[in-house]
């Protein structure tokens, strides 16, 4: 609880579905975002078949899936970044051409590129037009609103819509491209990555918290369970564990008599194997030793705890945490029960 955690715990690879970018000493970082749905299903195919190529894993996951829409123009760019690391995707602005009177047509812009600025586009659509760059526009208009964009570039009666609209690709932001550097820290170190890659540590990073997660909590019900048959030992024994302490000058006395004592311990065996402690293990005559922490427990236990349904509810909660340590114990020793967890 006093230390950063290293990394955050992730159920999907979000680092390809959200993207990334930074600059640091001499390395940078430009990895576009995915689609949430094609990345899981990437995902869940490399841990059904691990051996499975990059060739196979780019027929799920095409390319990048940016927010702001637009078309991706090829798949060389992103085959190249996802095989190699490094690649560049062209994106262009989703576009048609409508007749918006007798002889009049406009260019309709219905999704612009990637982190390109819709004003500064129209911007520089304008300016253009003014220097006499681009010829054949009459007007642009920006009717977008909140259900979408909708950029209106009116053309000129004699204008050739295709030939304005290879004209704007070419000299304005309605065509870019986006530079994919898929660099990431790995184990601390950066490191160029593939999409196998991607998704190989995102899977071994996954089953290393689930099993951390899985053994944290194997401790804690064990811990629980040891207290818990401490407990049982007391309420079974409940006249014998009455007269110790009655007998005892103070609750340090009372604590040592406890733990020198051997208590029957027939009851609560298959708990104490599941424990597993090896430090407090069942005495060859079938007795047991309350530990430290069993004693402090017995000495701090409400007299409520021993009446039927106090009694009831430790059993209870003992054989809840048995069932409990049981799963711990056999997600642990399976890495295909942990590949479910995973894939859940």
């Amino acid at each position: 609880k006093d230390k950063e955690p290293t990394v955050l715990p992730a159920r999907y690879p979000n680092m390809l579905v959200n993207g990334a970018g930074g600059i640091a000493v001499g390395m940078a970082t430009n990895i576009p975002p995915h689609n949430l749905g094609e990345v899981v299903d990437a995902t869940l195919a490399l841990i059904e078949t691990p051996d499975m190529s990059s060739e196979a894993l780019m027929e799920i996951v095409p390319g990048p899936d940016f927010p702001t829409g637009g078309q991706i123009m090829g798949r060389g760019g992103a085959r190249k970044a996802y095989l190699e690391g490094r690649g560049s995707v062209i994106l262009r602005a989703k576009t048609r051409i409508e007749e918006i009177r007798k002889d009049r047509f406009a260019i309709i812009v219905d999704e612009i590129p990637y982190q390109v600025n819709k004003a500064t586009m129209i911007e520089k659509i304008a300016d253009l037009v003014r220097e006499k760059r681009l010829e054949g526009i009459a007007h642009v208009q920006d009717e977008s609103d909140r259900v979408g964009v909708r950029v209106v570039i009116e053309l000129k009666r004699d204008a050739t819509p295709d030939v304005v609209l290879n004209q704007l690709y070419r000299f304005t932001p309605l065509q870019t491209s986006f530079g994919c550097n898929m660099l990431a820290l790995n184990g601390g170190r950066p490191e160029q990555l593939t999409l196998r890659d991607f998704l190989h540590y995102f899977i071994t990073f996954r089953e290393e918290v689930v099993a951390r997660r899985t053994a944290f909590e194997l401790r804690k019900a064990r811990e629980r369970s040891h207290i818990l048959c401490g407990l049982a030992v007391a309420v079974s024994n409940v006249d014998e564990v009455v007269a110790t302490i009655r007998a005892s000058r103070d609750p340090a006395e009372a604590r040592d008599r406890l733990m020198e004592r051997r208590w029957p311990a027939h009851d609560i065996v298959e708990y104490l194997r599941l424990i597993d402690d090896p430090l407090h293990p069942v005495n060859d005559d079938g007795t047991y030793n309350l530990s430290e922490t069993q004693a402090r427990a017995i000495l701090e236990l409400r007299l409520q705890r021993l009446t039927a349904m106090g009694v009831q509810e430790v059993t209870d909660e003992l054989a809840e945490l048995a069932g409990k340590i049981r799963e711990y114990l056999a997600i642990l020793a399976s890495r295909e029960r942990i590949m479910a967890i995973i894939s859940d």
